[in-house]
């Protein structure tokens, strides 16, 4: 092991015993005990910046382990041994820890202490990606700022002009593979019809053998 790798796996031990949310809290303390789930990595070219743990994958401690990772594998053609090998996927969500539902029955937002705290260190350390897909909202703000558009939509939309920016790693804005999310894809169909063989074309590019 060299010394990134080292560091690297000295900071996830870290990020997986964090309890901000609770000893620290920005509002409201978690309402659980915290489970951080990140997977990461010093050899993966692909990172997936998702929003935060759901019910399913709080109890199982593996990141998308529900219906959603079923549809974002499906759009990513990998199959679950493929897409959990931290050889070829780091998966860093933009909260740790499952946040708590809302009055709705819903998940909360993100919490806020996680990516200040340790999003920064962790991609300093991640310096071989080369793609990131950045899923929801609250990952495209942070990973693309002010090149995002005023809406999720807009900003998908956009995802060629922002896969084409001279910036490193790339990056790639989805929206969430939740299957609440089924009639945003019946309403733009594009998304199926021409990012996702780019999507694919890129995946598999990346986790083939160097």
């Amino acid at each position: 092991m060299d010394m990134q790798d080292g560091a690297l796996a000295a900071l996830l031990e870290q990020v997986r015993a964090c309890r901000l949310c609770v000893e620290e809290p920005e509002g409201k303390p978690l309402p659980h005990e915290p489970r951080p789930v990140v997977v990461g990595s010093s050899t993966a070219r692909i990172l997936i910046a998702g929003q935060a743990p759901g019910t399913r994958v709080h109890a199982s401690g593996l990141p998308f382990d529900d219906r959603s990772g079923d549809r974002l594998r499906d759009w990513l053609q990998v199959d679950r041994p493929t897409f959990y090998d931290p050889s070829r996927f780091a998966i860093v969500p933009m909260g740790f820890c499952f946040p708590g539902l809302d009055a709705k029955g819903g998940d909360l937002p993100p919490r806020r202490e996680c990516a200040p705290a340790w999003r920064g260190q962790l991609m300093a350390l991640m310096s071989q990606i080369e793609l990131v897909l950045v899923i929801g909202q609250y990952a495209q703000a942070w990973h693309l700022g002010g090149e995002r558009s005023r809406t999720l939509t807009e900003t998908v939309g956009d995802w060629r002009r922002l896969l084409a920016l001279p910036r490193s790693p790339r990056v790639l804005p989805l929206p969430h593979p939740s299957w609440r999310n089924t009639a945003w894809l019946r309403k733009n169909p594009w998304f199926e019809r021409d990012l996702l063989p780019v999507l694919r074309e890129e995946i598999h590019r990346l986790i083939s053998p160097v």
